[in-house]
């Protein structure tokens, strides 16, 4: 198995199954044994096809006279794969990329004459790309929408709230490639120590450029077999994620609530900035969740979380009033982190309707656990103000004693005067992402 086909059967899968393509391309690479650079082709020409399959798909149905719909699937990806690699990938041989995906359809495909008909396609587009059919521009929201291969009713949410050029820097950034940010186990070792460990192991380290305890990590290959990992040394976080941190204030010797805890990032983000001091409970819903926070705890030496089973909307009495810092990373769209899942732009918009409900239910139980003087952190991956800004309004709105309160924060994002943010990846060189600051200042009317 070679890199092309990993890919292949990972977008075949994806698209009969229903799965997240990162999950099943870390399948199929372990299945296949590849590692090095046919893994990484393999996940770029994976991803890549992901992120441009509109755009892909438009230039395909102009040369094909069969309708996409009525194709076999792994014809379909065998296309794409082709026309992505003469689109986007300039150093491999336009005629490589064809007569590969022309083989993959022979061995993968039913119809004995889809190979032909893949040749044909892609010959065809291949003879065309300097004068391929021209993307309709009469309506902004569909044009974008096939440009940048996003969904029209995402692309229509976004234009109010950022513009037409706005709204191109952000889908522009959904499309490229994030960096892999490492948090430093301060607990454990300073950032020098972490960088000389790992440029041992040939993994290439550059300092964040405004994100104290970063690095930005390049070639590391599989991260489970680096010394520096293994020894709990760093854990791989956005910094976003680690800026929700820094404005909570979490500090040695406060008792802190995660109440959505998995994969544990900000648990653990929470418990290095109190060096290991005091006391996190980190919650989820599900099970088997609990054991995966315990494991990444047990790996970075943070002994001050306990990982517990539970529904962030169900009332405990235990907890009312008990808690210095209240941390809601509420379950959401997750329309911030399309960079590193880019299949999330083609969900269903349908049941996402009921999520500003779900989150409200969550936030009002998150503030009966917080004590006065306190505060309560919440937090999404999406850009959505439905999901964000409105969701805080609604709940302050049945809440006086909680109020925004200001935070400093590092980079782009600087003084935070309103006591919530919107990050985005094309401003602040992050994920798309929401934070909001409440203290508590006086008691429940």
């Amino acid at each position: 198995m070679d890199a092309r086909e990993a890919a292949l059967l990972t977008l075949n899968t994806c698209q009969r199954q229903g799965g997240w393509s990162d999950g099943a391309l870390k399948k199929q690479l372990a299945a296949g044994g590849l590692e090095g650079r046919e893994a990484a082709l393999a996940t770029q020409l994976c991803f890549g096809v992901v992120q441009n399959e509109m755009l892909l798909d438009f230039y395909i149905s102009k040369f094909s006279n069969i309708p996409l719909r009525r194709m076999e699937s792994k014809v379909v990806q065998a296309l794409r794969l082709g026309l992505y690699q003469m689109l986007f990938l300039t150093k491999i041989p336009q005629s490589a990329a064809v007569n590969c995906s022309v083989e993959l359809t022979r061995t993968h495909c039913k119809n004995p004459r889809a190979p032909g008909m893949v040749n044909a396609i892609l010959r065809s587009l291949q003879r065309n790309l300097n004068q391929l059919p021209t993307i309709p521009q009469n309506d902004l929201a569909e044009y974008f929408s096939i440009l940048y291969s996003h969904p029209v009713w995402l692309v229509e949410e976004l234009l109010p709230l950022l513009g037409s050029e706005g709204t191109a820097e952000f889908l522009q950034a959904n499309n490229s490639q994030p960096p892999m940010t490492a948090m430093v186990n301060t607990t454990k070792a300073a950032a020098q120590e972490a960088t000389e460990l790992l440029a041992e192991q040939g993994v290439e380290v550059t300092p964040h450029p405004w994100l104290e305890n970063c690095l930005i990590l390049n070639k590391t290959g599989n991260l489970e077999r680096l010394d520096a990992y293994g020894q709990g040394l760093f854990y791989v976080q956005d910094p976003a994620s680690r800026l929700m941190a820094l404005a909570s204030g979490a500090a040695p010797g406060m008792r802190v609530l995660d109440m959505c805890a998995a994969p544990g990032g900000k648990s653990f983000a929470a418990a290095i900035q109190m060096d290991n001091q005091g006391e996190v409970i980190s919650c989820d819903l599900h099970p088997h969740k609990k054991k995966l926070i315990q494991a990444g705890a047990d790996r970075l030496g943070l002994s001050i979380i306990k990982p517990m089973t539970a529904d962030g909307k169900v009332r405990r009495e235990e907890w009312v009033s008990a808690f210095d810092l209240v941390l809601v990373d509420a379950p959401c769209s997750g329309l911030g982190v399309i960079r590193k899942k880019p299949d999330i732009r083609y969900k269903d918009p349908k049941p996402l309707e009921d999520l500003p409900q779900v989150q409200q239910a969550i936030l009002e139980n998150a503030a009966g656990y917080v004590k006065a003087g306190g505060v309560l952190m919440y937090s999404t991956c999406t850009i959505l103000p439905r999901e964000n800004g409105e969701v805080v309004s609604a709940f302050l709105e049945k809440h006086p004693e909680f109020v925004r309160e200001a935070c400093e924060l590092p980079g782009a994002a600087g003084r935070v005067e309103a006591g919530e943010i919107t990050l985005w990846p094309q401003v602040h060189q992050t994920d798309g992402f929401f934070i909001c600051k409440l203290r508590k200042v006086g008691e429940a009317p």
